[in-house]
């Protein structure tokens, strides 16, 4: 009889720990490298062909008030899998390795008994325990994302960070079977309407394009092994598209990002404008999970939001600009009404990065600034010295040309936006580095400085 209640209590524990197994969601996120919020359908742009962004799209949530924490490649990629703003993380410049000592959210899936695994672009130094297994792919970065979901265990769920190299600068042509037309592109008012310029993003949504048929790819993949309904997927970038007054810039065309989230067992078709930060992203993972939240998490999970898409889990979002390329320290915070940024080097101008200061848009804004050509939205690159602070109206402003930090009817939201910035400052230890990193490549022509 003692022999017969073991066995039953041995068989309920097995039991009850394969049903959480079988309960625990599945999650996937595709990144992109540079890619622009509302570079898709979902978000306006009809003209690129993205077909499976789109599906996501119709099947989930649409989010379109999600943010990134900075507008800089390893930075952003550090602060989404540390759940922490980039100064915190220990590596908030450009190529900064992640040090050892900071947690990874894949790490406390690990924990609850989840596969990890990441396929494509790393770019956040040594490599992680956190992930089982790592797998490269070029020039897409996209090349073993099949292989990544068919290799993996089938007995446990997993997390997989799928992340492309598309559309990273430098392009090639005739990366897809069917390029897009220069003529049919649509060109930002901040950028100027010039041939180089519509070639320039035609080869840019190219490579959008390329990422979207590998995704397409893995979501099919799902439905063959079944396990489509139960897999929470995003899609999302890590910065702006790399343009002038875009990657690295603290405006919504820098940090905002697009954020598709897809899983048919518990969400419907919908679309929400609650704010979210890219941080938010470890501690709702965990949460769904049934992991562990970590103290060190920063971000705030968005779970509530998947429950009711009218709710909001935070008022306002920061993001940071730290050294890319050149001397930079700039502070923005965003709610749904109101963007501020401060600078601390307001004698800098605001360059493109290296890659972006050789291409043919930035190339011909040079040419036609020079010859006074560009109106005065196109013009932000070239303006030295700055202001140090700036105010938008994000809704009567959406591109953030009209400065409102001088304007004394505005007085009122400036300080209580500086009051935020300077609240979050104290709480997260922010501060301007007293010796900054200086300017590594030539500002104008993108050329590597002998320092």
């Amino acid at each position: 009889m003692r022999n017969l209640y073991l066995f039953l209590v041995v068989l309920s524990i097995l039991f009850s720990c394969t049903q959480k197994k079988e309960t625990q969601p599945n999650f996937i996120v595709f990144i992109a490298d540079d890619a622009a919020w509302n570079d898709s359908a979902p978000y306006g742009n009809n003209i690129i062909k993205t077909p499976n962004i789109n599906k996501l799209a119709e099947d989930g949530v649409v989010f379109d008030n999600a943010f990134l924490t900075t507008s800089s490649c390893s930075p952003s990629r550090c602060s989404i899998l540390t759940g922490r703003y980039p100064h915190s993380t220990g590596a908030p410049e450009l190529h900064m390795p992640l040090p050892t000592n900071q947690l990874l959210f894949a790490g406390e899936l690990q924990k609850a008994g989840y596969y990890t695994a990441l396929a494509g672009k790393y770019h956040i130094g040594v490599k992680r325990e956190e992930f089982n297994m790592i797998y490269g792919g070029g020039p897409s970065g996209c090349e073993n994302w099949m292989k990544a979901i068919q290799e993996r265990p089938k007995d446990k769920p997993f997390f997989m960070w799928l992340a492309a190299m598309d559309p990273h600068r430098k392009y090639q042509p005739n990366t897809i079977p069917e390029p897009h037309n220069p003529a049919n592109v649509m060109v930002p008012p901040f950028l100027p309407d010039a041939d180089s310029t519509r070639k320039d993003l035609a080869l840019y949504y190219d490579e959008i394009s390329r990422l979207d048929n590998y995704l397409g790819q893995v979501m099919a993949e799902l439905k063959t092994q079944g396990v489509d309904e139960n897999t929470l997927v995003i899609y999302m970038t890590d910065n702006g598209r790399p343009f002038p007054r875009c990657k690295t810039r603290m405006y919504d065309s820098g940090i905002k990002t697009p954020f598709i989230v897809r899983w048919p067992e518990k969400l419907q078709k919908g679309r929400t404008d609650a704010l979210i930060s890219s941080i938010d992203i470890a501690p709702t993972f965990c949460e769904l999970a049934g992991a562990g939240i970590s103290e060190t998490f920063q971000g705030v999970s968005f779970a509530p939001i998947l429950e009711d898409y009218s709710a909001n889990t935070r008022d306002y979002i920061v993001g940071e600009h730290n050294w890319h390329d050149y001397q930079s320290h700039e502070r923005a915070i965003r709610n749904h009404k109101y963007l501020y940024i401060r600078n601390a080097f307001p004698e800098l101008n605001a360059s493109p990065p290296a890659d972006a200061v050789g291409s043919l848009t930035y190339q011909e804004m040079i040419k036609m600034y020079k010859e006074e050509g560009l109106n005065k939205n196109q013009f932000d690159c070239f303006v030295e010295p700055r202001v140090a602070e700036e105010l938008y109206d994000v809704i009567n402003d959406p591109y953030q040309f009209n400065n409102l930090a001088g304007n004394p009817d505005y007085k009122n939201a400036l300080n209580e936006m500086r009051g935020l910035l300077d609240d979050w400052i104290v709480k997260y230890e922010d501060k301007v580095p007293a010796n900054p990193t200086p300017d590594k490549f030539d500002r104008w022509n993108g050329k590597k400085l002998i320092n």
